[in-house]
Parts: C-alpha cells; structure tokens; sequence
C-alpha cells in the first residue's frame, strides 16, 4: 500500500504495539481515531492516526484509561505521556506500569531526583510539562511549596549544597513566572505588593504568593527580595496598592527585621493591609502582632484573605 494513500491495520497493529482487534475498538468505542475507507469498506490510517495510536498506547500505559484520553488532542497527549515517562524512573522497580499515574507526589519526587542531580533542563521539564496534568493550585502546594521545604531541610542537614538549592530557585522563578503571565489583567484597584524585607532572600515564597494572587485576579506589583521598608512603601503608595504580602523564610533571629517591619507599617497608606507568611513568621510573631499584620499559615489562609479584601472592597469604605 501506497504510504500516501494510508496503511493498512495489520501495519498499523505492528508499529503501534496494539491488537487490530483494541485498535478497532478504540476507533469504534472512543473515537480514538477516524481512518480513511476504500470503495470496499477496508480500514486506511494515516501517518498522524499512527502517531496519535502510539501516544494513546504510551499513556495506557502509564496508568490512563482509554476513556480518559481518547479525545485529548495531540498536543496534550504528548504533554502528559511526557510527564509520565519522565517521573516513571523515580518508582519503584516493582511498580506495574498500569499503576503509574501522575500524582503530585510522583512528580514531587522526581523534581527533587532532577535537583540531586544538578539537572536544570529535566527540573523544567518536568515542571512544565506537571502544567498540563495539575491543576495550578495542585502544582503550586503539592509539588512547588514541598519542594522548596524540602530542599531548604535538606540544605541545612547539609544533605545539599548551596548550588542545589541555587539551581532549584532559578528555575521554579521561571516556572511561577510563566504562570503569573498566564493569567489575564486585573483591576488595577486590586493591587498587591509582594517582596521581601531587607536580609530575608530566599524569595521562593513571595514567588508563590505572587503567583497565588494573580491566580485569585490580583494585579501583583512583585519587588524580588530583600527590600529595605520604605521601598516597599513607596511601592505601595504608587501602585495605590490594597495589601502588602511579605514572605520571611529565614534567618528568624534576624535582629534588624523587627525594626524593618515596623518602618513599613508606619510607612504604609492607611487602610493597606499587610500579610506577612512564610516558615519564620513565627520568630516575629510579637513585632507582627503589634503592627496589626495578618498572619498567612498557608496559601489557604492566602486565598482567604484577598476573597475577603476584594468583598470588601466592593462594599465600599464602611466595610474596610
């Protein structure tokens, strides 16, 4: 048979790994794909039905069922089957391939394999690719946030070196990046200042908030870390912002940053609101209090808040 004018099934079961029999049912049951026919009723695939046969085959594999991906486009389909072929090395041998899903923690622990590595390609592939297969609250606290927890861990355990955890901030930037500009524009009234204060530069967690709030139809004003408090007022002042978010990660026994945050709530509009999260906001628990910040325990407690402000907001200036 001419390539041209299609192939025929029993080619087509030979390159694909597939009985003609499951080939037909998928065509038939799922609408897997549409073949061409000749004047006798016989079954002619093209080049792109093998293809899209063969990444149909790979995701069935991988744990998928049938019904599940049959009507993805090809794009997706090599999208996800390339998530699971690339996470598919951190299980267990005695893992049955059905079994296989792309589960957060599946890609959790291939993401850490890619840093232990120092492998900054396969680290962005995989989070590229978790894009399509995860929602962006998923990826964000099921694979971003333990991520970095445990690299940070693993970095003072001294299991990992400053080089890992350099690599791993460089490329999740990116990838929180690529996120935020996904989302469409918002309300320049709903604006949100996100930094870091002066000596806080793990920025990781600003990242994450930033990202957060675009997600929840902020427009994010996001400064990068370790910013002295009237440049961060300044900020807020000129972006007429509603909420100023502060991660603090570490050190926590920083002897100037209880002076810092006081600054920047004295230097701050009245009415904005300040939100202050990350793992060493419990250090600064006293100062934090006493300047009348909110406490983010989480990026639920995030979410929560800006729903609240917005509310707010559209109820005018009684509310606030």
């Amino acid at each position: 048979m001419n390539p041209t004018q299609g192939y025929p099934i029993r080619v087509v079961a030979r390159r694909t790994g597939l009985t003609a029999h499951v080939i037909r049912v998928w065509e038939k049951r799922y609408g897997a794909v549409s073949p061409m026919r000749t004047p006798t009723n016989r079954r002619l695939y093209s080049d792109s039905d093998i293809e899209r046969l063969q990444l149909l085959h790979r995701a069935t594999l991988a744990g998928h069922s049938i019904g599940q991906v049959a009507k993805l486009p090809n794009e997706r389909l090599r999208a996800l089957v390339a998530v699971d072929e690339m996470i598919a090395p951190a299980l267990p041998r005695t893992a049955s391939p059905r079994s296989v899903d792309a589960s957060p923690q599946l890609i959790l622990d291939a993401t850490l394999k890619a840093v232990e590595r120092l492998d900054a390609a396969a680290l962005e592939e995989i989070l590229t690719q978790a894009t399509v297969v995860l929602s962006q609250p998923v990826l964000i606290e099921q694979v971003i946030v333990p991520l970095m927890y445990r690299i940070g861990d693993r970095w003072h355990e001294g299991t990992l070196r400053v080089a890992h955890e350099h690599l791993a901030s460089a490329v999740v930037r990116t990838s929180l990046g690529n996120l935020s500009r996904g989302f469409g524009p918002s309300p320049s009234d709903s604006t949100l200042v996100v930094a870091t204060p002066t000596g806080q530069l793990h920025e990781l967690g600003a990242l994450i908030v930033a990202t957060t709030a675009a997600s929840n139809g902020w427009h994010v004003t996001y400064l990068g870390p370790s910013l002295p408090a009237e440049e961060i007022a300044a900020a807020a002042h000129q972006n007429r912002a509603r909420a100023v978010a502060l991660s603090l990660v570490y050190p926590p026994d920083d002897p100037f940053l209880r002076g810092e945050l006081i600054k920047l709530r004295r230097g701050l509009p009245q009415g904005v609101v300040l939100l202050v999260g990350g793992q060493a906001y419990d250090a600064y628990r006293d100062v934090l209090e006493k300047i009348g910040a909110l406490v983010l325990r989480d990026l639920t407690d995030l979410r929560k808040h800006l729903d609240l402000l917005r509310v707010r907001q559209a109820n005018g200036p009684q509310m606030a």
